[in-house]
């Protein structure tokens, strides 16, 4: 049996793993699928301190050694469900059991894409998630942002003063987000906002976005629009139904979590992009793995000392 389980081994996870293991804990790390989660589709990070730049895909090595030399084991398995036995936990995966006293969910959360052909070849060369991260890659260049929500608008705020030329298409008649921050953007002169309207293929050259092809959804013409960069912002999906028994999910399914990272099931803990939060950045998804961690520990601690 292991003190904790990590389920997820983004920087969330790999950071709780690494105060975990600091603080003299047994841990095993579960990842599904690839370690360092969504960061590893940034071509550059350059917004985590002391770095200056880095690819995410350098950084999620740098974290993955860190933890492997501190001691980890690690086990590539899906958690399927969390068994709350008391005095521990049992994470059942598609291979088998594992028996921790205390777990903690740092599965993150993806973000929505568009399921056009091609799209996963082109994220990192020149279709993005997220402006804080790759918004100054594309300084001076002409972008689309795909979305009318709260998250699109305030993505083409901030590129608004960055590139040269913004263009919002938003497949239904208006946007969704607050009117202040449309306000923002309709005084803006180099931003364009389009309506009904869908993107229906990419375009591409040399392996990098060149751009895109559109459709009117009530007219049903047909546009080829030329863009240097997309960024698509149609929301997030957390992968936390399968811990529904062990912990309160919201209405889009994030973990019922504050700045503390409790779950209202004892012994268990939330970390990173997978909880209700308002900023999900890789600054504070480390963050959460730290308080987390923490956390842990100190409900071992207090099993053991009884």
């Amino acid at each position: 049996m292991h003190d904790i389980i990590v389920i997820g081994a983004g920087p969330a996870g790999m950071t709780a793993a690494l105060y975990a293991l600091r603080a003299d804990k047994s841990v095993l790390l579960l990842e599904k699928e690839n370690f360092g989660g969504q960061i590893t589709y940034s071509p550059r990070l350059e917004n985590y301190p002391s770095i200056i730049e880095i690819s995410g895909n350098q950084f999620a090595e740098k974290m993955l050694e860190q933890v492997m030399t501190h001691g980890a084991d690690i086990e590539l398995a899906q958690a399927k469900e969390i068994k709350d036995m008391g005095s521990h936990k049992v994470v059942s995966t598609e291979y088998g059991d594992f028996e921790g006293k205390a777990v903690i969910i740092a599965t993150g959360s993806k973000h929505r894409h568009l399921g056009l052909e091609g799209e996963e070849e082109l994220i990192g060369s020149g279709i993005s998630f997220c402006a804080v991260c790759d918004g100054s890659f594309f300084a001076d260049k002409s972008v689309a942002v795909i979305g009318g929500g709260n998250t699109a608008l305030q993505e083409a705020v901030m590129l608004s003063d960055i590139c040269k030329k913004v263009t919002m298409i938003q497949n239904l008649s208006f946007m969704t987000g607050e009117k202040k921050l449309l306000a923002i953007l309709e005084s803006k002169e180099n931003v364009e906002m389009i309506f009904d309207t869908v993107v229906t293929d990419l375009k591409s050259e040399n392996g990098e976005l060149c751009g895109i092809t559109v459709k009117n959804t009530k007219t049903e013409e047909v546009s080829s629009l030329d863009f240097d960069g997309m960024f698509v912002a149609i929301g997030q999906a957390p992968e936390n139904e399968d811990f529904r028994s062990v912990t309160a999910l919201d209405d889009y399914g994030y973990i019922i979590a504050d700045e503390n990272c409790l779950t209202d099931t004892a012994g268990v803990f939330v970390a990173g992009d997978c909880r209700t939060k308002r900023i999900r950045q890789v600054t504070t998804a480390a963050a959460d793995g730290a308080v987390a961690a923490l956390a842990a520990c100190r409900y071992i601690d207090g099993l053991d000392a009884k």
